[in-house]
């Protein structure tokens, strides 16, 4: 994420073939048995787990009229924030996510070490190759078809594979250009807010809906680690250019920077275009709903790019698309400002409300699991 507003044109997003970028097809990751396990330190010891919040509770005869509700709110309040934690710390001790940076392979080895470990459950993991002015690039799926992928193949009669998707997505890639004399094949640049909070939620989500609702869903979900964001989001505009119209992509919802703010549980809900006030809307209820108690949730309108997140080239293209981040703008009385956002200080001691970090990843699900649960 930027907090620098820089225009970005939408026939440079959607561009991902020729000259300066190049884009590869989806390829399959091998099984947990043929991936390496990454040389990253344990990351069980290295912070103590964050504070967790009471249990969210739907609101009072939920469960009557809307039977995945509690369903739902089981799921959400299973995510552990030390697991979150302990892939963040895993994520930060690579030294740099900068694609020019020898720890970035050691990033990517990590994230698909976790998800093979899942692959049980019916994940399809894949990548995507590609590149950027001669930086090369990978972006990490994780999909799950619901029930007619539940490995325990209870649900009967066999439903039939979704045919629509719901987008969840962080970017993996960090940065610390703000840093002066700051070299990214060499120097340290350890991304914790922005923005191994986000990649370290999606990877909880995973585990999180492999245990609970994985047989409820009628909808493809996906999660994208997306890599290149830093770039201004190219990694996922470069999987977007792949994707054949009309899109099977019912919505995309995006984390970056979601565990600093001293102040107050406030997040910004930027939502891309008109086309994406109903998911807008979806995510306020939910908060609501699942008492989850992100205070204030403040909804920011994004035209165009200028607005630069992973949600933007999806809200461009008329899906329906919206990013939760901690705050995406000049400092006010809820928020002070993160002035070790793209420096080498962004280190795991920075994410100064775990309490923040945690209710952005049950809202996240929550709306997630909602658009899942019908076809």
């Amino acid at each position: 994420m930027r907090a620098l507003v820089l225009l970005v044109a939408l026939a440079v997003v959607l561009s991902a073939c020729g000259g300066l970028f190049a884009a590869g097809e989806l390829t399959p990751v091998p099984s947990a048995r043929a991936t390496a396990t990454p040389a990253v330190p344990s990351a069980s010891v290295a912070i103590a787990s964050p504070t967790a919040t009471p249990r969210p509770t739907p609101a009072a005869g939920a469960c009557q009229r809307e039977p995945s509700s509690c369903a739902i709110a089981d799921a959400i309040a299973k995510i552990d924030p030390a697991k979150m934690n302990d892939h963040l710390v895993a994520l930060t001790s690579v030294g740099s996510r900068d694609p020019r940076h020898p720890g970035h392979a050691k990033a990517v080895a990590y994230i698909k070490e976790q998800l093979n470990a899942l692959a049980y459950y019916g994940w399809k993991i894949e990548t995507q190759k590609t590149s950027y002015q001669g930086i090369a690039l990978e972006n990490i799926f994780a999909s799950l078809d619901g029930a007619s992928a539940a490995s325990s193949g209870t649900a009967s009669p066999r439903p039939k594979p979704p045919t629509r998707t719901v987008l969840v997505s962080a970017h993996y890639d960090s940065t610390a250009n703000r840093t002066a004399g700051w070299r990214p094949a060499v120097d340290a640049a350890p991304g914790a807010d922005d923005n191994a909070t986000g990649t370290a939620a999606l990877l909880e989500f995973a585990r999180v809906i492999s245990q609970t609702v994985r047989e409820r869903l009628e909808s493809r979900i996906t999660l994208a680690f997306f890599d290149g964001e830093e770039l201004y989001f190219k990694g996922s505009a470069a999987w977007l250019a792949t994707l054949k119209k009309p899109y099977d992509i019912k919505a995309a919802i995006n984390l970056d920077m979601i565990g600093f703010n001293p102040l107050a549980d406030r997040l910004d809900l930027l939502w891309y275009t008109n086309a994406s006030a109903g998911l807008r809307d979806q995510v306020i209820a939910a908060n609501d709903k699942y008492g989850i108690g992100v205070t204030p949730l403040i909804a920011q309108f994004a035209a165009d790019g200028n607005t630069i997140m992973d949600a933007a080239p999806f809200g461009i293209a008329g899906i329906p698309s919206i990013a939760l981040c901690q705050r995406y703008g000049e400092t006010d009385a809820t928020f002070p400002g993160n002035y070790t956002f793209h420096t080498v200080n962004d280190t795991a001691a920075q994410i100064t409300n775990k309490r923040l970090w945690l209710k952005a990843a049950k809202l996240t699900l929550a709306t997630a699991l909602e658009l899942a649960s019908s076809p």
